[in-house]
C-alpha cells in the first residue's frame, strides 16, 4: 500500500495543504512521472480523495494533491480557480524537486471543478507534460445555467452572475481558452453525468479543433461522474497509460 501524508507548502504568500503519495516502484524503476491531481468540489464538498491518491500511486507515479487554499488548515481563500491556481502550480513545482520524480514528466489531472484549475496550471506553469480533464468542467457559464443548487456559492467566490461578470467566467473556463493550451490533452467523461454534462467534453473538444490543438477523447456511454467499480479501474488504467506513453 502506497502511504498517503500531508503536506504543507508555500503558495504565493500563503502556507496550503496538499497531501502526496509516492509509489512502492521508484527503487526498482528510478525516476518516476509525477501527477497533481486536482480534486472537485469547494470546502468539504469534493475533497481530496486519498484512496485515489494511492490507486494512482499503485500505477507508476508520485502523486501531489492540493487541498487549495483555505481549506485542510490551510492559508487563504479558495476562489474556485481564481487565486488558488497558484497552489496547483506550486505543487508541480513540489514535485518537480522530489529525488525521485523526473521533473520533465510531470502532468496535471483535474477532476470535475478540478479541470478549472488543472488546465490554467498547463497554460502559466511552463513545462506541463500532459493534461488529462476528467468529467471536468470546461465552460463555468454553463454550470451556472445547469446547477442551481451552485449558483449562490459561484456568485460568492467569483463575485456575481456570469452577466456581471464574464470575463471571470471565461477566465475559469477551458473551452474559451484552448488556443493556449501547450501541451498534449486527454478528456474523460461519461455521457450519463448528471453531475457536469457531457456536454462540457464536447464543447471542450470543438473548442479544440477550431484552435488546432490535437486531442485524445475516452468517452464512456451510460457512466455517470463517478464510474462503480471495476468501470472505474479500468478508466484510471487507461487514462494513466495514455499518461506514460511518452
Amino acid at each position: 500500500m502506497n502511504d498517503v501524508t500531508r503536506v504543507t507548502y508555500l503558495s504565493g504568500a500563503y502556507q496550503v495543504t496538499g497531501f502526496l503519495a509516492r509509489s512502492d516502484l521508484g527503487k526498482a524503476r528510478g525516476k518516476l512521472p509525477g501527477l497533481v491531481y486536482c480534486r472537485g468540489g469547494i470546502g468539504r464538498v469534493g475533497m481530496v480523495r486519498t484512496e485515489w491518491m494511492q490507486a494512482f500511486a499503485s500505477r507508476g507515479l508520485v502523486v501531489m494533491a492540493p487541498a487549495y487554499r483555505g481549506n485542510e488548515g490551510g492559508e487563504g481563500r479558495d476562489e474556485f480557480g481564481g487565486g488558488d491556481v497558484e497552489d496547483t502550480s506550486a505543487a508541480v513545482r513540489y514535485l518537480r524537486e522530489m529525488p525521485e520524480v523526473d521533473p520533465e514528466r510531470v502532468s496535471v489531472m483535474g477532476f470535475s471543478r478540478g479541470a478549472v484549475n488543472a488546465f490554467q496550471t498547463a497554460i502559466e506553469e511552463p513545462g506541463v507534460h500532459r493534461l488529462v480533464l476528467w468529467g471536468g468542467v470546461s465552460d463555468l457559464a454553463a454550470t451556472y445555467d445547469e446547477r442551481m443548487d451552485l449558483r449562490k456559492m459561484l456568485r460568492r467566490v467569483i463575485g456575481g452572475t456570469p452577466s456581471r461578470r464574464p470575463e471571470s467566467y471565461q477566465k475559469r473556463s477551458a473551452a474559451y481558452r484552448a488556443a493556449e493550451l501547450p501541451c498534449p490533452i486527454l478528456i474523460v467523461h461519461g455521457t450519463a453525468d448528471v453531475q457536469v454534462d457531457v456536454t462540457h467534453a464536447y464543447r471542450m473538444m470543438e473548442a479544440l479543433e477550431r484552435a488546432e490543438k490535437s486531442y485524445e477523447a475516452h468517452l464512456y456511454d451510460g457512466i455517470g461522474h463517478h464510474p462503480p467499480e471495476p468501470i472505474w479501474s479500468a478508466v484510471v488504467d487507461r487514462w494513466i497509460e495514455w499518461l506514460l506513453e511518452t
